[in-house]
């Protein structure tokens, strides 16, 4: 088979899943973009009104405090999954039963329902029967009793334990298979020259997996710029919006408010926040890549 061949079978192949990918996702942006040029409620005629929804959203006190919130998730996701997941995948990197057993045991939340993760956390958070505030009493730190997702200026931290612990099992399956793909040819090598422990990691793991770490980190952005399920669950954005990330105020403005066009125009926003984003991360982890 020749290489144009090969590129035809190609192309055929991917043909339904990109015609797929396009009519359910980007057709939608699309849509949505065109919504946000209008006044809407959802029902009725729509009424053009040019620019006015983003005018609004750049004077939105509520947009920018959940763009805010978002950010910190975004940072609790990239610097709190990331790193934990990396460390648990060489500390379980053996195929042991044990370790077996532990890796299914951190990826297990990734198969259960948000809505149970969310009641579990609520539970543990809750201020008269939560666990948490029962072993802050049993260590003798009543004084640190809080409610943890009532008070709004701590609630959107309330949230980071269980975003983290939601997703960490899933990086923490795709380092480790990055890792088992490094040849144990360079680890014998890398040992004999006198790299073992951190140095072997430094040096020659992380180097060999860094693109791997750079598809961990544009997965860690994206998720959490459209994070709604869990924070629904828990707080639906409260209380006075300590919570409001951009996917729930995009909601409660819809669905809620039945603005559909300022709606629209917030999930337009989301869509090119995550992009610059996602552009600004990759850039700065290829200057990483190209100075190593």
């Amino acid at each position: 088979m020749n290489a144009m061949s090969s590129r035809k079978f190609i192309m055929f192949g991917l043909a339904p899943a990109l015609l797929i990918y396009g009519l359910f996702v980007f057709v939608p942006v699309v849509w949505s973009a065109y919504y946000g040029f209008f006044n809407w409620s959802g029902f009725g005629d729509k009424q053009y009104i040019g620019l006015a929804n983003y005018t609004e959203i750049i004077h939105d006190s509520t947009f920018w405090r959940s763009l805010k919130n978002n950010i910190i998730f975004v940072l609790a996701a990239v610097f709190g999954q990331v790193p934990i997941a990396l460390a648990l995948a060489v500390i379980l990197h053996k195929n042991t039963w044990m370790q077996r057993f532990l890796r299914s045991a951190i990826f297990l939340p990734m198969v259960m329902s948000t809505v149970v993760i969310g009641m579990v956390w609520q539970y543990i958070y809750h201020p008269q029967i939560g666990i948490l505030n029962f072993l802050l009493d049993a260590v003798g730190l009543s004084a640190w009793k809080l409610n943890w997702l009532s008070d709004s200026g701590i609630a959107i931290y309330s949230l980071i334990p269980p975003l983290i612990w939601s997703f960490v099992g899933l990086y923490l399956i795709i380092f480790s298979s990055a890792l088992q793909n490094i040849p144990g040819e360079i680890h014998d090598a890398a040992e004999l020259d006198g790299a073992i422990g951190w140095r072997r990691l430094a040096y020659i793991s992380l180097p060999m997996i860094w693109t791997t770490v750079q598809v961990a980190i544009v997965l860690c952005i994206s998720g959490s710029l459209k994070s709604f399920d869990l924070v629904y669950i828990m707080t639906r954005g409260g209380p006075a919006h300590a919570t409001e990330l951009l996917a729930t105020y995009m909601y409660n403005s819809t669905f809620t408010s039945y603005r559909y066009g300022y709606g629209s125009a917030i999930s337009t926003m989301i869509v090119l926040i995550s992009l610059v984003l996602i552009g600004t991360s990759q850039w700065l982890t290829s200057r990483k890549s190209r100075s190593q």
